[in-house]
């Protein structure tokens, strides 16, 4: 089978946002994409950022550039975007550690491979100890 996408899109003038600005963090998963918020993207092997678990997102937003966010929620544009691999714990089990590996970051000059891990509401990005 396909190796599962992800996407990364800036959301901006979210009502919800003080900021203004944020990423969503979109994994496939089946008929959705299981979705977070960061503020911004974690420095590659730096500190990590609070990811807030969103609602699932439609398939449709891993194939779009640009475009407005339904009911008035501002606009979302594509920043990076490829496959993954790795398995997502089941849906509900929000305490599970989320471990993947990332491919196709280049847009954002980070590494072709690298690991993204989501625990206890954090996020980060490690180097791939096999791409280096």
């Amino acid at each position: 089978p396909p190796m599962p996408r992800y996407v990364l899109l800036e959301h901006t003038g979210a009502p919800d946002d003080p900021r203004g600005c944020h990423l969503d963090l979109l994994l496939e998963d089946g008929p959705t994409c299981r979705t977070w918020r960061l503020d911004h993207l974690p420095q590659l092997d730096g500190a990590s950022l609070v990811a807030t678990p969103l609602p699932a997102h439609r398939l449709v937003w891993l194939e779009r550039e640009a475009a407005a966010v339904s009911g008035g929620r501002g606009w979302a544009r594509r920043r990076a975007g490829g496959n993954f691999s790795g398995v997502l714990p089941d849906v509900g089990n929000y305490n599970a550690t989320v471990q993947v590996q990332l491919t196709g970051l280049g847009a954002l000059n980070l590494p072709d491979r690298i690991r993204l891990e989501i625990s206890g509401g954090r996020c980060r990005l490690c180097s791939c100890p096999e791409a280096s």
